[in-house]
């Protein structure tokens, strides 16, 4: 497509400012990646809520953009090759900014790797075994008696939270001492499990001393408070 007003996400969502980007989100661990990225480094957006209690992300309009439908997913009508270029996936979009703007991504092509497979450790393997987590505590899971499913997903996350803080052992961030698109990806699933599925104590998460320092090292930083609120989620 030529044009922005060619996707018919725009139809149901008009934007204000065309010539920004345009983010469809919510304030959810995925979606937050992007905001904060967008936050951190300086590129003028629209941001459009694609409300997490609601149907938007299964309307038709926003399925043309993302068939997967899960949030979050953009269109640029700045693409790198100069046409409109709409992507979803988080762990995605976070890369793509990152090739962009020659931000945030270690420019090296050895570290460049290195980063890309926390990426993906997060994408393949954090996320979903904590979510899975989030589900069968907090949710609609929590309902089902037999606990094993629940069991299962902790003792893998309480795995995950091993590898990640071994990592992080002698370092400021996931790529020592570069703040990176890695650290985006990662840490709002950290502050997820802490704070929306309450579920820290379940993998003895004060015991995971290196996630927690870092964790606190982003969560004060200023693009990144910013950008956990971006959707802003009106009050029901």
């Amino acid at each position: 497509m030529s044009s922005l007003f060619d996707f018919p996400t725009t139809q149901k969502w008009p934007p204000q400012h065309p010539e920004r980007l345009q983010l469809y989100s919510a304030p959810t661990p995925n979606g937050v990646k992007v905001s904060i990225m967008l936050e951190e480094i300086g590129l003028p957006y629209e941001a459009h809520l694609i409300h997490p209690n609601g149907n938007d992300h299964h309307s038709p309009e926003y399925i043309t953009l993302n068939p997967n439908e899960k949030m979050p997913a953009i269109i640029d009508p700045n693409g790198l090759d100069g046409n409109v270029q709409p992507l979803f996936e988080s762990n995605a979009i976070l890369y793509y900014l990152a090739q962009k703007t020659g931000k945030l991504l270690p420019q090296d092509s050895v570290r460049q790797y290195q980063c890309l497979q926390w990426l993906f450790f997060q994408g393949a393997g954090m996320g979903p075994m904590l979510g899975q987590v989030g589900f069968f505590y907090k949710y609609a899971g929590k309902d089902i008696e037999d606990k094993r499913p629940l069991q299962r997903y902790l003792n893998e996350s309480k795995r995950v939270f091993g590898v990640l803080n071994q990592h992080l052992e002698g370092k400021q961030w996931m790529m020592g001492d570069e703040y990176t698109i890695a650290d985006i990806a990662v840490f709002p699933w950290i502050r997820s499990f802490n704070v929306y599925y309450e579920a820290g104590h379940l993998v003895d998460y004060d015991s995971f001393t290196n996630i927690h320092r870092v964790l606190e090292a982003f969560l004060a930083r200023p693009a990144v408070q910013r950008g956990l609120l971006i959707p802003e989620v009106p009050e029901a």
